[in-house]
């Protein structure tokens, strides 16, 4: 069995500078740790991401992250005022309205991207329900 201290999602970067512009200046983030390259590593509450810098460019058609919130909605209006576009979705069982989406088990969701086309999700989540027994 690994013995795993922490664990950090790795945010790929083709302008690192750039990168870092954004987490710093629309998410409100300070660097916990700078890398030689300019690559930074944030810490989340309890957790954090490294932005490094890569020669690959992100796909942006899934989930890379996940920064959990208290309240999506007040996120994305915050995110919005400082000119963070939500992605917008149209599926038959899955919807945004405005950059909000409402999942069936109380879960609330946005999703936006970096400026190196990384899709970074908001969640507002739920307590899950123990089973009784």
């Amino acid at each position: 069995m690994l013995n795993i201290k922490r664990s950090a999602a790795a945010i790929p970067a083709q302008d690192v500078k750039r990168a870092r512009q954004f987490y710093e200046q629309k998410l409100g983030l300070k660097p916990a740790e700078e890398e030689a390259d300019g690559g930074a590593m944030y810490r989340t509450g309890e957790t954090g991401f490294l932005v490094f810098q890569s020669t690959g460019k992100a796909s942006g058609e899934h989930t890379q992250m996940a920064l959990e919130v208290d309240d999506v909605s007040s996120a994305v209006s915050e995110l919005k005022s400082k000119g963070v576009k939500p992605e917008e979705y149209d599926y038959p069982n899955f919807k945004t309205k405005d950059g909000l989406v409402d999942l069936p088990d109380g879960t609330k969701g946005a999703w936006f991207k970096d400026t190196e086309g990384n899709l970074i999700a908001l969640t507002q989540r739920v307590p899950a329900q123990t089973p009784t027994r």
